[in-house]
């Protein structure tokens, strides 16, 4: 393991992470999935380097946060929102016979929108916006953790591009209820890619450097 291949991998994992928010180029999640495979490798190796477990360990918390955060969300869809949203559909079209694969065969008729219940739209939208607020306060968590994996690469590499990645995700995290916030989170990226490339190879670890005690002067005789 070398500064340059540790940095090279991570750098064109953060491209790859870019080029994912492109569905013609991203086929399900794989060039995303890739990519932050790539950014987690050259973390731990940096974080080997430099004898900082942190800035893997942060990063690794921050995955672990939003896999949770999206189980969560999934579930309270599955388990609340789901039920409205069928009850909806057959309210709008009654001769829906309950499966997700007939739902192909309503494209060409009119719903019947007088047979709307208000309570059923009422309750989907509540359960939308609950699952909505609980990805969003993971996906901040996460943010928070990216951070602090970052501001130490930034310390350790005394290359400030990192910290200033790790704000712009947390930022664009935080602004996720508009659009500005998944811009933010692509430009942090986009500056993460450009950190990774910066880093400029050390001699030396510089915690082990600092470890090192300088050399005594000789005793005079």
């Amino acid at each position: 393991m070398t500064i340059e291949s540790s940095k090279t991998l991570g750098g064109i994992g953060a491209i790859l992470l870019l080029f994912g928010i492109f569905p013609y180029i991203n086929y399900f999640g794989i060039i995303e999935l890739v990519g932050l495979i790539l950014v987690f490798v050259a973390l731990y190796q940096f974080g080997a380097y430099y004898n900082e477990r942190g800035i893997f360990n942060f990063a690794l918390y921050g995955v672990i946060t939003t896999i949770v955060g999206v189980a969560a969300a999934i579930g309270i869809f599955l388990t609340v929102a789901w039920s409205s949203l069928t009850s909806l559909i057959q309210q709008l079209y009654p001769s829906w016979d309950g499966t997700w694969t007939g739902l192909s065969a309503l494209s060409g008729m009119t719903p019947n929108t007088n047979a709307i219940n208000v309570n059923t739209i009422i309750n989907f939208a509540i359960a939308a916006i609950v699952v909505f607020v609980i990805a969003w306060v993971f996906a901040i968590i996460s943010a928070y953790f990216y951070r602090r994996s970052l501001k130490l690469m930034s310390s350790k590499t005394t290359v400030g591009l990192f910290g200033t990645a790790g704000i712009l995700l947390l930022i664009g995290a935080i602004l996720l209820v508009v659009l500005i916030g998944a811009i933010i989170i692509w430009i942090g990226i986009l500056v993460l890619a450009i950190a990774f490339f910066t880093i400029k190879p050390h001699q030396a670890p510089m915690a082990a450097a600092a470890a090192t005690p300088p050399p005594s002067a000789p005793t005079p005789v």
